[in-house]
């Protein structure tokens, strides 16, 4: 048995592999969009996991944290502001950095998701103090780079995450992936593409971390969905 969560990498993508531009907004991704919510349904998770820059891009539109000077620092030590919520959403912010302005997320027909952040060493103690002020549930994970395994063990262990959903950007799903805790890599595409050369694809290796070899994958299973959208389903080639 498994001492972390069965985690899944779903997105949905153009039909050259991009995560973002303006292909998003066309007509072609509106039966797209919705088939990436449909089918991250069927999977019955408890948390999805982001990274930085997608979470302010979605949720903050980029606030910056109001820091405030801190007397007595609290403990670098986990923090579960609430158990048993009904759904998480988990931030991978490395260095403390994403501006909530509250404990919740609301995403599209999700239940209201409950925020941990993952956190390495560089978080300074003003940021933890602003997590533990609106009851945010943080973890520390790695000392410069987050450590996907303990991440992932803790959110189990912590908070019964027995389902994770890793949604993004390239850097933080590549993370996931060196590490060898992909189990599924689910992708809804949509069939269109804007050709832009400078929005972010599936898997992106970050300069800081080590190349290694090529992953290759089997194919589980492809759905035709509505409006020549695909649900291509692939799992590692172990």
């Amino acid at each position: 048995m498994m001492n972390r969560p069965k985690i899944i990498c779903h997105m949905l993508t153009s039909i050259n592999g991009k995560i973002s531009g303006g292909y998003m907004g066309s007509k072609y991704a509106v039966v797209g969009g919705e088939a990436y919510e449909t089918t991250n349904d069927s999977y019955h998770s408890q948390a999805w996991l982001c990274g930085r820059v997608t979470m302010e891009k979605n949720f903050t539109d980029f606030h910056k944290p109001e820091l405030k000077e801190i007397a007595t620092p609290y403990p670098r030590t986990d923090y579960v502001a609430q158990a048993n919520a009904e759904m998480y959403i988990v931030s991978a912010d490395p260095s403390g950095k994403v501006g909530w302005t509250k404990n919740t997320v609301t995403y599209e027909n999700r239940p209201e998701a409950h925020i941990i952040e993952i956190l390495t060493d560089k978080a300074s103690d003003a940021y933890v103090a602003y997590l533990r002020e609106q009851q945010i549930s943080y973890i520390f994970a790695g000392k410069d780079l987050i450590d996907c395994t303990l991440a992932s063990e803790k959110l189990l262990a912590l908070f019964g995450i027995k389902t994770l959903m890793v949604s993004g950007g390239g850097y933080i799903n590549w993370s996931f992936l060196q590490e060898g805790l992909i189990d599924e890599v689910s992708i809804v595409m949509t069939p269109s593409t804007d050709g832009r050369t400078d929005t972010n694809t599936i898997f992106e290796r970050a300069d800081n971390l080590p190349e290694i070899a090529p992953v290759g994958f089997k194919l589980k299973s492809v759905e035709i969905i509505e409006e020549d959208t695909l649900w291509l389903r692939y799992g590692l080639d172990k």
